[in-house]
């Protein structure tokens, strides 16, 4: 597609609950959706953030109870964007699913931040949804099942708008780079990651000729609203300067 214009703008989409124990997760459906809304033009794909929200025995979920954010740009009408989106999941829902869409611009995802966050710690219904929806004027539907995923979509669009929430499933041309050894300034300019930073926090993105072992699970994560790829000094790889944090350690941070 062409460069972003004045016409343009970013929308979220929220979506939740997709599939079963029998299926892939929402995190590669949320992927799929991405890719389908490239491949048919409609928008320029950002990436795609999960989302862990609260897990508790009163609240229906398939495993880790999380949700997924995809962040696109387009000059396409909400319109064309949520029937696109809302085809697509009913097309791939799992059966027994409770799908979930939400799609909202920036601001509109500023103002679901608590709903989010409110997510993560209390036991939401419907309602409460419903509620958020009405003041915030986003767009969103329950699509299969008990129509529950309208919460977890929204809180979803909510968390990713917070901006210190969630990690990133897809950035694009991150999973390609899996297991090879990147320069900082190679890495910053084909993903669209905003920074590399060090796990005590300061940023290499200076050290432009850095090499980063990227390892076999390179997640950015969200921090003050920026896609943030976490290193350590020092690799036993022979060509690198710096590794992605592992799995285990990324998942501490942001499960």
């Amino acid at each position: 597609m062409q460069q972003a214009s004045s016409q343009e703008q970013v929308w979220l989409i929220g979506i939740d609950d997709t599939d079963n124990l029998d299926t892939r997760g929402t995190g590669y459906r949320a992927r799929c959706l991405l890719a389908a809304l490239d491949e048919a033009a409609l928008a320029d794909p950002l990436g795609v953030t999960r989302h862990q929200l609260l897990v508790d025995p009163r609240i229906p979920y398939t495993s880790h109870n999380s949700s997924a954010c995809l962040q696109v740009r387009t000059s396409r009408a909400l319109a064309d964007i949520f029937a696109f989106c809302r085809a697509f999941l009913l097309d791939v829902a799992a059966p027994g699913s409770d799908v979930g869409l939400c799609v909202a611009s920036s601001a509109q995802g500023a103002a679901l931040a608590d709903f989010g966050q409110r997510a993560k710690r209390d036991v939401l219904n419907q309602a409460a949804a419903h509620a958020a929806a009405a003041a915030t004027g986003v767009r969103y539907e329950g699509l299969t099942g008990t129509r529950d995923g309208i919460i977890g979509s929204m809180a979803a669009v909510g968390l990713y708008a917070d901006g210190n929430d969630g990690r990133y499933l897809w950035k694009r041309g991150l999973r390609e780079m899996t297991g090879t050894v990147v320069r900082v300034d190679e890495l910053a300019a084909k993903t669209g990651i905003d920074d590399i930073r060090r796990d005590g926090g300061a940023s290499i993105l200076d050290q432009r000729t850095a090499r980063i072992a990227l390892g076999q699970w390179p997640r950015p994560v969200r921090i003050d609203g920026l896609a943030v790829l976490l290193v350590t000094e020092g690799t036993a790889h022979e060509f690198a300067d710096y590794e992605c944090i592992d799995k285990q350690q990324l998942k501490a941070f942001r499960p």
